[in-house]
């Protein structure tokens, strides 16, 4: 039987991690044992109403808990190096962190994004990069319908992010400063995200 909800093994391990017993677990989220059984065989699944009180006592957060996953985030120190973007494709929302993450939004947890190098035939996403005084003038030559666009063109520093949002019918282009800028990201809404190296 595949757990599509929750998943018993990770109950389990979450639960053994924390030393607690099966009736330890029970006695703080009000059921009984043999549920919590259940769950770690696969042969039942808690109540929805369970969720964030099962979260809380196994220290994770509902999102971990519901992928499966649970984030240990390493890059304490927020270098810029693992930033990592998630896109919704429902509303468009675009968010970003510096270390691991499960990241939701719209009731969908969002994959991170995969940056590729435009193809130098590539046309449509290869990016211009020109230097105007002290910034970096970026063009795509990419159609800006409201169907296929570019949504957005963002630089990557060395002490930060900086993301210019961008809409159907205008013209896919951005500055940025050149000063700490270390890379272009940009996102069209049907091929996903490219980057260019400085």
């Amino acid at each position: 039987m595949t757990n599509q909800y929750i998943t018993g093994a990770m109950i389990k391990r979450l639960r053994e991690q924390r030393k607690m017993t099966q009736a330890e677990l029970a006695e703080k989220i009000f059921v009984t044992d043999k549920a919590i059984s259940k769950w770690e065989t696969g042969r039942g699944y808690p109540d929805v109403s369970l969720i964030e009180p099962l979260a809380k006592v196994l220290g994770v957060s509902v999102i971990e808990l519901l992928s499966g996953q649970d984030v240990v985030n390493t890059n304490r120190v927020a270098n810029m190096t693992k930033l990592k973007l998630y896109v919704c494709p429902v509303c468009g929302n675009i968010i970003q962190s510096t270390g691991e993450a499960v990241v939701s939004c719209c009731g969908i947890t969002l994959p991170e994004l995969e940056a590729e190098e435009p193809q130098e035939n590539d046309n449509v996403h290869l990016a211009t990069i020109e230097k105007v005084e002290d910034e970096y003038y970026i063009t795509i030559p990419h159609e800006m319908t409201r169907m296929h666009y570019i949504s957005f063109v963002a630089a990557v520093r060395t002490d930060g992010f900086e993301i210019k949002k961008l809409y159907p019918e205008q013209d896919a282009q951005a500055r940025f400063k050149i000063s700490g800028t270390r890379e272009i990201l940009y996102y069209c809404n049907h091929h996903g995200l490219f980057r260019v190296k400085l």
